[in-house]
């Protein structure tokens, strides 16, 4: 179809969403007018369907399916990969590159949602809001001097953030705004950027020794692994909480379900994991003082048609031989060597 996406049939270029629970809307078929494509989907959680489908796409828009080494070499003809959200963690960026594929991402659609979920979960157990609703729940009232016990003011407390992205600026502003004191460690970020963001900044060890709040907003790299382990957690002030709205990599589950069961943490809150869905045999499942939701803090509304959008006319981009906007990689110097 000529000046316009279709979904599904025939057209010159082929647009594959990896995940049939993405829906193709007619207002994501716009960012394609003036373009002959068809749009379709694939369950890629199937690894022979995902090979299948895939290999004769020009462009690929990704959910949360594994894009490997072995897909990227089956594709064919794919100028680029773009991942529905920020963490690109499930693509192989090094293949893609060495295909000349472009990779790319929607960085900017749900960072306030993020946010706002990390903040809520924070106060939520903060507060004893999960622990007061059971208790009432179980027996019409709860006693506020039995689950309120060491419940403390925000204005005497330390809000710690790992990581000051979009996402960590955005909480650092909703915690300073409740009365928190704010501080921060980033490694990624030049020397002085913590500070002009209006937040103090301090070194890893400081920051996970002083937090009654550690909130995580880094991404899952080899040095992020488990970076959250069990000695990191017995160096958290006792009666803190952790909270991962990031990546569950980044967190020694087993660890932090002993760190909570044990009384040393107050409680975490998680909205990742490192085995998605969560296991059932995972230590975390049936604890008092654990918020968990199922990667679920992007989630709005206009956040979720928002990410779409942009995905979409990201794919558009490359397509009609423009670059990316949210380049994650740089394929066009071996494009050039290869030409």
């Amino acid at each position: 179809m000529t000046g316009r996406g279709s979904t599904g049939g025939r057209g010159s270029m082929k647009v594959v969403l990896t995940s049939t629970a993405v829906p193709i809307g007619e207002s994501d078929l716009d960012a394609y007018r003036g373009l002959d494509v068809a749009v379709s989907a694939v369950d890629g959680t199937d690894p022979d369907a995902l090979r299948r489908e895939t290999a004769d796409a020009d462009a690929l828009i990704v959910l949360a399916e594994h894009i490997s080494r072995g897909v990227i070499e089956n594709l064919r003809r794919c100028r680029s990969i773009t991942r529905l959200g920020v963490g690109v963690d499930t693509v192989d960026i090094g293949a893609a590159t060495e295909r000349g594929i472009w990779v790319t991402n929607v960085p900017d659609a749900n960072y306030r949602e993020v946010a706002t979920h990390a903040v809520a979960m924070a106060l939520g157990l903060a507060r004893r809001l999960v622990e007061f609703d059971r208790a009432i729940d179980a027996d019409g009232w709860a006693s506020t001097f039995a689950i309120g016990a060491g419940m403390r003011r925000a204005d005497d407390q330390t809000f710690g953030l790992l990581g000051l992205g979009r996402i960590g600026r955005r909480v650092a502003e909703i915690a300073a705004a409740i009365g928190y004191r704010v501080v921060a460690f980033d490694p990624g970020l030049p020397s002085g950027a913590i500070e002009e963001a209006g937040v103090e900044s301090v070194g890893f060890d400081e920051l996970v020794e002083v937090s009654d709040i550690l909130s995580l907003h880094v991404p899952l790299t080899g040095d992020t692994q488990n970076i959250i382990d069990r000695p990191v957690l017995e160096r958290m002030p006792s009666g803190s909480i952790l909270i991962n709205v990031s990546r569950g990599g980044l967190v020694d589950e087993r660890a932090l379900a002993d760190a909570i069961i044990r009384g040393h943490l107050a409680g975490a809150g998680l909205d990742a994991f490192a085995h998605e869905p969560l296991e059932l045999g995972s230590p975390l499942r049936g604890l008092d003082r654990v918020l968990l939701s199922p990667h679920a803090a992007h989630f709005s509304q206009e956040s979720w048609q928002e990410t779409r959008r942009k995905a979409h006319e990201e794919a558009a981009r490359v397509l009609r031989g423009e670059r990316p906007r949210y380049a994650v990689n740089d394929p066009s110097a071996i494009r050039a060597a290869a030409g």
